[in-house]
């Protein structure tokens, strides 16, 4: 279906105050993001009634309108034609608003920026793990057998997929290194390296440290003896977020410092290598130890909650993951998750994003079954299927929201699905598709009891929408 652009970013320039109070203006997946003059001379009854415009809200000092994957694009690009504004990213944008939030969303917009640009990695480095798992899963499609013990020849392709599902957890450090450096003003290729540094082959495995702590199988801590004085832990920090990110921080103020004090002539020689050897030295003499030990308390610390308490958990997760996608600050679940696959081999927190989305979807669902507004169904039925394969914005700002009532169903299926997983112990062996195929990034064990919780967080929202929007919306009618 083709759409008049021009007329719709005509319209949202009318709705957001004129052109004059629009800054900058960059685009995500799903949503425009705005820095705005004066947010107050937004008028957002005719926005929302805008063409493509599926919802707005002012959050993190930006001014975001949800369009939906596809269709942003070309609102921005006709956008930027009529306001003659040059093209900017989120980071540009980001920046703009820095001044108008506080230090809590400060620090969830640094989560968010060092981890959104890797994320592709990580998807589909989980979903090759998926895959692995399922051909290496004892009594999945066989019986006592795995495929491999049925069919000794698919070794080969087990083995060549595991090498590339590991490779992305295995040097994420290089990952968040450079990703970090960018978004702290420091050298990316000095990240990179940095973050390779923590990953040397001549490092002990951070997987094997425990068994080194513990004295088992033979092993023992290895260090380095820096002149009598004292020693470094020579040790790894295979797929841990918590040092690399710190290094990196401290990588780009110590660069930064020397590039406003060395001399150009000789900044070349003197600048790089003085910051990769006084950070590395940092990072495996205090920072590594020092986060590594704070990461290994925080995942203990939500690993017992869920242990002592699973109902609970589950159900503050499942209440409130949603919300917290509205602020932004479900991308600090992201570190907490490569925190848990690394330390416990497997994350609970994932398997639970996905009874989030899925019950968004069944509520926007829902309403498309009830609803006899042509558009309104439109609506529905797209951001239904968007939010069913991990994209939720489209259904909780275009639908669920405006209604209210399904916004609530979802939040009730997703809690009543996260105490289901949680309460089974269900867990994902690395970060997929946060939605139907989500099941192929389950460790094989827990993938019945996950798929039974997908059942619950789709059956009730969508049951609890219909029901209600025949009590409140009007008693005895479908939604108008």
């Amino acid at each position: 279906m083709s759409h008049d652009y021009p007329n719709i970013a005509s319209e949202l320039l009318q709705s957001l105050g004129g052109s004059d109070n629009l800054e900058q203006a960059a685009h995500c997946v799903t949503r425009l993001r705005l820095a705005l003059k004066d947010p107050s001379l937004v008028n957002s009854a005719t926005l929302n009634q805008i063409d493509l415009v599926k919802g707005s809200f002012f959050t993190g000092g930006l001014f975001q309108v949800v369009i939906g994957p596809g269709e942003v694009e070309k609102v921005y690009a006709e956008l930027r034609r009529q306001t003659g504004l040059a093209a900017s990213t989120i980071a540009d944008v980001k920046q703009k608003s820095v001044e108008k939030i506080n230090p809590m969303q400060r620090l969830v917009r640094v989560f968010s920026d060092v981890f959104m640009p890797i994320l592709p990695a990580l998807i589909i480095a989980g979903l090759l793990m998926g895959i692995n798992n399922l051909i290496g899963a004892k009594g999945m499609f066989i019986e006592g057998k795995t495929l491999l013990d049925a069919y000794p020849k698919l070794d080969g392709l087990w083995s060549l997929i595991n090498l590339m599902a590991n490779t992305s957890f295995v040097f994420l450090p290089a990952l968040v290194g450079w990703s970090a450096a960018k978004r702290f003003g420091g050298s990316e290729i000095l990240g990179i390296v940095l973050g390779l540094m923590l990953v040397h082959p001549d490092l002990l495995n951070a997987w094997n440290y425990g068994k080194a702590v513990a004295g088992l199988d033979g092993q023992s801590l290895p260090y380095f003896d820096i002149l009598g004085l004292f020693q470094i832990e020579k040790v790894g920090y295979q797929g841990q977020i918590l040092p690399i990110l710190m290094a990196a921080y401290v990588m780009s103020v110590i660069e930064k410092w020397l590039r406003a004090r060395v001399p150009n002539a000789v900044q070349l020689l003197v600048v790089p290598i003085t910051t990769i050897v006084v950070t590395g030295v940092l990072a495996l003499a205090v920072i590594g130890p020092v986060t590594r030990h704070l990461g290994i308390l925080i995942t203990e610390g939500v690993v017992m909650l869920f242990d002592l308490a699973p109902m609970v958990g589950g159900a503050i997760f499942g209440l409130l993951y949603a919300p917290l996608v509205i602020t932004g600050m479900h991308h600090m679940f992201l570190a907490v998750d490569l925190q848990l696959i690394s330390t416990q081999g497997g994350t609970f927190i994932w398997p639970m994003i996905v009874m989030s989305n899925l019950a968004q979807g069944s509520a926007a669902l829902a309403v498309f079954y009830m609803t006899r507004n042509v558009r309104d169904k439109s609506m529905a039925s797209t951001s239904a299927i968007s939010a069913y394969f991990g994209i939720t914005e489209p259904a909780m700002f275009g639908v669920n929201l405006r209604y209210k009532f399904p916004f609530y169903a979802a939040l009730i299926g997703s809690a009543l699905g996260c105490i289901f997983l949680s309460l089974n112990k269900v867990q994902a062996s690395a970060i997929g598709v946060g939605g139907l195929p989500g099941f192929i990034s389950i460790i094989p064990q827990f993938i019945p009891m996950f798929v039974i919780g997908m059942v619950i967080a789709m059956v009730v929202p969508f049951v609890l929408t219909c029901g209600l929007s025949m009590k409140i919306v009007r008693p005895g009618y479908r939604v108008a």
